[in-house]
């Protein structure tokens, strides 16, 4: 054997060495229209895959731009990961304009239990879902819903880490057993359970830790507060105690701080998404606007 081929020979051997033996195994790459869906599938996926995510923990998920970058990203992407319940209809467009055909797009909404389903929609009931209400990944239960039906799509898209993906989504259900466990006894203690919110993203949160919301800002979904309105969430508020007015990052402040110098009440300014694409952020979320509920800064503790 000549020098050439055994200096080959050698590297060759090297590299098998000193390679991982899943090297050579491509990582699925996984688009996700939230950071809550995308924090999920990080958490499931583990090494075999890679995340991202189009919407910010800051964005109106009802309302994001198509950009021509966003089509880039998911034109490389394997699986993207939809809200569904017509929440995310934007996403289409994304899908559409990747040109990707070997794409595969998963519903999550898929097996959910959906809340506030209506009997007809009209006009007059503003920005209505007729799907029911597409925020159901604040409740953390529907979390592990979800997390079992990205664990089975990877499963079928990369059969030889099917187990891995698996077990991976029983490990994070265990972990939400610990998140839900946790909040709800920081809801439990919490002096009035009842809150204002601003628009009806937190329905599923309420239902979940057994909050009640008295009333929203939004007189209809998807319309402004009037002034007239704003009176009634007053007398409301006085009248039951409330201490908190949630509300989205996006929306305007004013209903805020008018129900604040009339009332007493304490905003609690939350987004509905996680903060970030990464392993725990959607579990952590939970935690974190329990805590502000309760009287703790963003982050901190009650």
């Amino acid at each position: 054997m000549n020098a050439f081929r055994m200096s080959t020979l050698l590297l060759l051997i090297v590299a098998g060495i000193l390679l991982p033996s899943g090297v050579a195994h491509a990582k699925l790459k996984v688009g996700a229209s939230t950071p809550d869906l995308a924090s999920i599938a990080a958490s499931v996926g583990g090494d075999q895959v890679e995340v991202f995510t189009i919407a910010r923990s800051t964005s109106d998920v009802h309302r994001v731009e198509v950009l021509p970058s966003y089509m880039v990203r998911v034109s490389r992407a394997n699986l993207y990961l939809k809200v569904g319940l017509g929440l995310d209809q934007w996403a289409d467009g994304i899908i559409d304009g990747s040109r990707n055909s070997k794409l595969q797009v998963l519903d999550c909404s898929r097996g959910v239990p959906v809340l506030d389903k209506p009997a007809s929609v009209s006009a007059a009931m503003g920005d209505v879902h007729p799907y029911g209400n597409p925020h159901y990944w604040l409740d953390p239960r529907n979390g592990s819903i979800v997390a079992a039906t990205i664990g089975e799509q990877l499963a079928k898209m990369d059969p030889p880490h099917a187990a891995d993906y698996r077990a991976r989504a029983q490990a994070f259900a265990k972990q939400v057993d610990v998140t839900f466990a946790r909040d709800k006894a920081i809801a439990a203690a919490l002096p009035n359970r009842t809150i204002l919110t601003y628009h009806a993203s937190w329905v599923y949160l309420a239902n979940a830790f057994d909050l009640e919301i008295a009333a929203t800002a939004e007189p209809v979904p998807g319309i402004p507060p009037t002034g007239k309105h704003l009176q009634e969430l007053v007398a409301i508020a006085k009248g039951r105690k409330i201490q908190v007015f949630l509300q989205e990052p996006y929306f305007s402040e004013e209903a805020g701080k008018f129900l604040t110098r009339q009332a007493g009440v304490r905003v609690v300014k939350a987004s509905p998404s996680c903060d970030s694409a990464v392993a725990g952020s959607y579990l952590a979320h939970f935690d974190t606007i329990l805590g502000m509920i309760a009287g703790a800064p963003a982050g901190g503790k009650p």
